[in-house]
């Protein structure tokens, strides 16, 4: 080979690998885009709390929280839609502690449902490669983890179990829309009659799937059926928050170490400033044993 077809040859390699780059950058943004747009459509749908009047558990416990705290859904909301909001008079970050006073304090701000960021940590940065497999989200509300799934990862199917029928309708809605019934399932059913699917499960997520929506024996039943149901070998759960903080509290019986594994995670894979690496802190990944 001569040196100058060895230059040409270096030259097409780097058109190649810069052309497969180029690509992948304008999938990513496109997949992106494509979830921001699914996002549009579910705002329209819902009020800004995103709290539906058949939730009356969860809007008790957030009432009930030591400081005054609001649902804002991180899937519908980022920080710079609720910068605006709040510039409009829509939305606010904090509540005064004195009424007429200047005297404010933040307002504490929950999310039932994982942010753009968060599903592109999971999914690039927590789980594996899941072509073939089969995932399960846990109480999956407004379908988050599941069209994240479907752009951001390779599995073989995305079920949702969800027990509330409205956000069940809602999903439908955008499964149907974005034509995503080769790939995702809702199940509108109470996870506990899911055995089976359990069982079977490559991976299981969970966000904050009980605390807010079950009193304290309804969690522990739910808890004690998915810990004798999740039991593949090599199977992954994913939660938040950590296992250990869902289960303390609850009268039950469920020793952790001889069921999963802690796999430990790199919450610095983003250097970006506008991160929120405590949201990141609040994401546990398991292998069951």
């Amino acid at each position: 080979m001569t040196p100058t077809f060895r230059l040409q040859t270096l030259t097409s390699l780097f058109v190649v690998v810069e052309s497969i780059r180029d690509f992948d950058e304008f999938t990513q943004d496109n997949n992106d885009i494509m979830l921001k747009n699914i996002a549009e459509d579910l705002r329209n749908c819902l009020p800004l709390e995103t709290m539906l009047s058949s939730e009356h558990l969860a809007l008790q416990k957030i009432q009930r929280q030591p400081e005054p705290t609001v649902h804002v859904d991180a899937f519908l909301y980022d920080e710079d839609f609720i910068d605006s909001l709040c510039e409009e008079g829509k939305m606010s970050r904090n509540y005064c502690t004195v009424c007429g006073s200047h005297q404010t304090a933040p307002l504490g701000f929950i999310s039932h449902s994982f942010s753009l960021m968060e599903l592109k940590f999971i999914y690039h940065h927590v789980l594996p490669d899941l072509s073939g497999k089969v995932l399960v989200d846990v109480g999956s509300r407004l379908g988050a983890v599941l069209y994240g799934g479907y752009f951001y990862s390779s599995a073989l199917q995305l079920y949702g179990v969800e027990l509330n029928g409205d956000f069940c309708q809602l999903q439908e809605m955008i499964v149907k829309k974005y034509q995503f019934t080769d790939r995702i399932k809702v199940l509108h059913a109470d996870v506990c009659t899911q055995g089976s699917l359990l069982q079977n499960a490559d991976v299981i997520i969970m966000n904050n799937v009980f605390e807010y929506f079950l009193d304290e024996a309804e969690q522990a039943r739910a808890w004690e059926y998915i810990s004798r149901h999740v039991r593949k070998q090599g199977s992954l759960l994913v939660t938040v928050p950590s296992l250990e903080d869902s289960l303390s509290g609850l009268q039950i019986n469920i020793q952790l170490s001889p069921w999963v594994e802690e796999v430990p995670l790199n919450y610095d894979v983003y250097s970006e400033k506008d991160v929120d690496r405590e949201a990141l802190e609040q994401i546990h990944l398991y292998k069951i044993l």
